[in-house]
């Protein structure tokens, strides 16, 4: 801490992050569980990224999406996991105020991203579902460019407002974050000034990008769930609503635990309980985002047996 002019108060110029837990059994097993999941997120992702930008067959505006979707993934989890894996090995974990807010600002942006991107392919399915004889105008690669920009630019204005929120808060006293990284929630507790402001800046922004790209992948199903309904055919029903399925699980996992996160009332569950969750939303699903769609779509599993076989018969 460095010293100020105004009296006996101090600023605080690092946090120490106390972690998921002390015990340090536990943090062994937790090391090597999460170590394990980080390797699988990075390499499912990658390995997503480049399948679809090598296959001829996935240069579609679904697996356009997916591939930025799994870009995200992998952000997000590295702008948490690496700190959460060097806090299990060492006693006390502390991060620099720099750090802490680009650690912090690189949650905030890829984020957005991956709501924005989500909604994206919802009204991707849409259109194929509902209008299949003006997709190809509908979701050309201009059109595509448009949605992908708006979800970067969802990213951007969303982090500038954390990163704003963030510099307006004093640290002044206690610098010990009760979490596994420097999340605004346990920042607010820890500030000496008021962050009345700043607690109205950030959740204006973070809700509404959620408001918004909840309306249109409601909106898109309740749209799509219509037109299935009004099909005669049982296979076409089948084969309408399998193409959503990977998207659907994504979406419910997905906004599921930024709902708990970030929505529900503080009061109604404990530190540990955000933790856990916390841990899902930013370790666990980007692993699982993947998964999801590759063991449940055919084109993918398709082109990754094309590919292997051409690499075996090279």
């Amino acid at each position: 801490m460095d010293s100020l002019a105004d009296g006996n108060h101090t600023a605080v110029t690092e946090f120490i992050l106390l972690g998921l837990t002390e015990d340090p059994t536990l943090q062994v097993v937790l090391f090597m569980v999460i170590l394990c999941i980080y390797l699988v997120t990075i390499s499912g992702n990658l390995s997503t990224i480049i399948l679809i930008r090598i296959s001829s067959q996935l240069h579609h505006p679904m697996y356009f999406f997916l591939s930025h979707l799994a870009l995200a993934d992998i952000g997000l989890s590295s702008s948490v996991t690496p700190n959460m894996l060097v806090n299990f090995l060492v006693k006390k974990n502390t991060i620099s105020y720099l750090g802490c807010g680009i650690q912090f600002g690189s949650a905030a942006f890829f984020g957005p991203i991956e709501c924005c991107l989500l909604a994206a392919m919802a009204y991707d399915r849409f259109v194929a579902i509902c209008n299949p004889l003006l997709y190809s105008t509908k979701m050309s690669t201009q059109v595509c460019d448009q949605l992908l920009s708006v979800s970067y630019l969802g990213g951007f204005l969303n982090v500038s407002s954390f990163t704003i929120s963030f510099l307006s808060l004093f640290f002044c006293g206690p610098n010990r974050i009760n979490h596994f990284f420097c999340d605004f929630a346990p920042l607010v507790k820890l500030s000496c000034s008021d962050v009345s402001i700043p607690a109205v800046v950030l959740s204006y922004s973070a809700g509404s990008i959620l408001m918004v790209t909840v309306f249109v992948i409601a909106t898109s199903y309740i749209y799509i769930l219509i037109t299935i309904l009004k099909m005669h055919s049982t296979e076409g029903r089948h084969k309408a609503f399998s193409t959503c399925t990977s998207h659907l699980i994504a979406v419910t996992l997905y906004y599921g635990t930024v709902t708990f996160i970030y929505v529900m009332p503080k009061s109604s569950y404990s530190t540990d309980q955000n933790k856990v969750v916390s841990v899902f939303y930013m370790v666990v699903i980007p692993m699982l985002n993947p998964l999801i769609y590759s063991l449940r779509n055919n084109e993918i599993k398709a082109a990754l047996r094309r590919q292997l076989g051409r690499k075996i018969f090279s």
